[in-house]
């Protein structure tokens, strides 16, 4: 196996059923009972599955109405993300309180390098042993953690004990640990592609490793080379703290399509008010915005404009993107339409904002702003824009 200096110390912490769990905690009465997370209407998808509900089959990101095929008896729960959130910031900062290194992959998963961090705290094992014991001393909540020299090992090694796991990877015992798993294992691969590969006869990470190129090439083209690194467990990225966010968005998908431009263009609405609430709360500004269109037959669009000074003002990002969805929807009157999103990104400080602005900016941010304060208080949906009623009107 490849040398790479010195052997790092890297943890993957995976909180285990993160929003069904958090929704077991608070109320006990689902303690034991198959508990899903996600939306409920026509489109719903499951955002996530207790431990009880997952043995009938049921996974994130399945469609709720197959979920609910699987288990007719599930608890059904609307996702609660600002308390998802709070809690998952918890949880973040006790991970700080062990290293600066640590690199967020969702709200309840992440990758912690502790190479530097083993002469205060003690070695990586002991390390996890005493984050896991915080998160539940703090929260109550279990999290599975991988321990091993690099994120795809560590990765691998998170999922394989879970609930409330703790498994120990070390460059000596990688390739025994690997060989034996389910190519499906492999992060990254995806169910399509993981079918083709077991299609060719490739089961376990041993014979895609050992595949020759002539097997591989067809299905993964030049990245052939990489994956067999993969399936050997080789992995050199570092765990990069503090990632600089690109873009932020909002999207939703429609429970039945809609056709009807005022609609449309109320939808917009929200979600322009979501990103840039969004914005606001990471004290940035964004100087592109881009409408996202997926019409009935699942053909995508992307429609984008820069604006100059960037801004996180709620009108001026808004128009923008009212613009751009009305000259797509001028070139293709009366489709139906099954998604759509408001995304902004070329972001940067907010500080950087021009302090002598004045006139109806200025005054749509103050208005930006209170509407924050309000929703941070009593939930995002306690106050709702006029112009973002406008389909309620029938």
């Amino acid at each position: 196996m490849r040398s790479t200096g010195p052997a790092r110390a890297i943890l993957h912490v995976d909180m285990d059923a993160f929003y069904a769990s958090i929704e077991q905690r608070d109320d006990p009465t689902l303690k034991g009972k198959p508990v899903i997370v996600g939306g409920t209407a026509g489109r719903g998808v499951v955002a996530a599955a207790s431990y009880e509900v997952r043995k009938f089959g049921v996974h994130s990101a399945m469609p709720m109405s197959t979920a609910l095929r699987l288990c007719p008896h599930a608890v059904c729960i609307t996702p609660r993300m600002q308390h998802y959130q709070s809690i998952s910031a918890q949880i973040f900062s006790i991970f700080r309180e062990f290293t600066p290194v640590v690199e967020g992959l969702s709200l309840d998963e992440a990758f912690l390098d502790v190479t530097a961090s083993q002469a205060l705290h003690g070695d990586a094992v002991h390390i996890a042993r005493a984050i896991k014991a915080r998160i539940w001393q703090a929260t109550h909540l279990t999290a599975s953690v991988g321990v091993a020299h690099n994120k795809l090992v560590a990765k691998i090694a998170s999922d394989l004990n879970k609930p409330d796991g703790l498994t120990v990877v070390t460059p000596e015992t990688t390739r025994a640990i690997l060989d034996p798993l389910s190519v499906r294992r492999l992060p990254g691969l995806g169910r399509k592609t993981g079918a083709r590969v077991e299609e060719l006869g490739i089961h376990t990470f041993a014979e895609l490793r050992r595949a020759p190129d002539a097997v591989l090439w067809p299905v993964f083209g030049r990245y052939t080379h990489r994956v067999r690194e993969r399936a050997s467990g080789i992995d050199d990225r570092p765990v990069v703290a503090d990632l600089e966010e690109k873009s932020i968005s909002a999207e939703d998908t429609f429970s039945t399509d809609i056709a009807d431009p005022a609609r449309l263009q109320s939808e917009l609405a929200r979600l322009a008010d979501l990103a840039c609430a969004r914005l606001r709360r990471k004290a940035l500004v964004a100087g592109c915005v881009t409408v996202k269109i997926r019409r009935h037959d699942f053909t995508t669009f992307t429609r984008q404009r820069r604006i100059s000074p960037p801004t996180n003002d709620t009108r001026a990002l808004g128009s923008v993107a009212r613009e751009l969805l009305a000259l797509w929807l001028a070139g293709n009157p009366g489709v139906r339409i099954r998604l759509l999103g408001v995304g902004v990104t070329h972001l940067s400080d907010a500080d950087q904002l021009d302090l002598f602005r004045s006139g109806p900016p200025r005054a749509a941010s103050a208005l930006d702003g209170t509407l924050d304060a309000i929703r941070q208080k009593f939930g995002a949906r306690a106050l709702t824009r006029a112009g973002n009623l406008e389909d309620l009107a029938d």
